[in-house]
């Protein structure tokens, strides 16, 4: 899986959780975040903006 921001590939643990975030637009659609990104924009507005 990769980050919809920095087109990285995500990182997961033992139980193929990812080490990141999920984020939902209005219109209901997933998008997956890296933990770098999430740190780096710190609202889901700013990261919605990004993508």
């Amino acid at each position: 899986m990769k980050c919809e921001i920095c087109k990285k590939t995500i990182e997961e643990h033992f139980l193929k959780k990812i080490i990141g975030t999920v984020i939902k637009d209005e219109k209901g659609k997933r998008h997956y975040v890296c933990n770098k990104c999430q740190q780096r924009l710190k609202t889901k507005e700013e990261i919605l903006k990004n993508l």
